[in-house]
């Protein structure tokens, strides 16, 4: 969660804004309608999410991986790692206008553990989160919103760690999204699924946390198709 900031994916939103205007001066054809068909599903978060530590981020993070299954099903949805590493909820608040500017069908959102990391009061980040909510529903009122639960380790103490896990199903609750209730189920403490640091996922890890995630969006996106 912590450590180098890197934007992934920014790139590619330049190439994809300079294939659409391409595709709109092209004439019309199967290629383009197929293209104008396919939908977006942004995953906005903290290093989690870009795959911080990772040999090949693009590919290995979690996002990566969940396009591999989108793929293997030939469904029309296109993945966007919108992962910022160190991106707290603040940040992705501040953050979150500029990413709106892709296309968004589906957002992931994954923010909060560095929060937690660092002692931040719970009700700050929940209504930060709920801002970011709020603005994506502001942009694009018909987009689904998953939300990614996350926990503290016991060192955090137990009264705020229970306080910290409490903020996502509340959230999921008043705003009526889906919810991840762990990202890492099942990956967390487990030394042979994470990195060095005991926080990121390695290569398993990540892919196990698609499996996670992946359980939730499915039917979101297969209903969307």
């Amino acid at each position: 969660m912590e450590h180098g900031a890197k934007i992934r994916g920014r790139g590619p939103w330049a190439l994809r804004a300079a294939a659409a205007l391409l595709l709109a001066l092209a004439p019309a054809s199967g290629c383009v309608a197929q293209a104008a068909a396919l939908r977006t599903i942004v995953f906005f978060g903290d290093s989690l999410t870009a795959g911080l530590g990772l040999a090949d981020p693009g590919a290995q993070s979690f996002p990566g991986q969940i396009q591999v299954k989108i793929d293997a099903l030939h469904l029309p949805w296109h993945v966007v790692n919108a992962g910022l590493s160190g991106e707290t909820s603040a940040g992705g608040l501040r953050r979150i206008d500029w990413v709106l500017n892709q296309r968004t069908d589906v957002l992931v959102l994954e923010l909060g553990g560095n929060d937690g990391l660092r002692g931040t009061a719970t009700d700050v980040t929940q209504a930060n989160l709920q801002a970011i909510i709020d603005r994506v529903r502001s942009r694009y009122p018909d987009a689904k919103i998953v939300l990614a639960g996350m926990r503290m380790p016991p060192n955090m103490g137990q009264d705020y760690a229970e306080a910290f896990e409490a903020i996502f199903p509340a959230l999921a609750k008043r705003n009526q999204i889906a919810l991840i209730p762990f990202l890492l189920e099942g990956v967390a403490e487990r030394p042979e699924l994470n990195q060095g640091d005991g926080i990121h996922p390695n290569a398993s890890g990540a892919a196990l946390v698609a499996d996670v995630v992946w359980r939730v969006i499915s039917p979101i996106l297969l209903a969307r198709k």
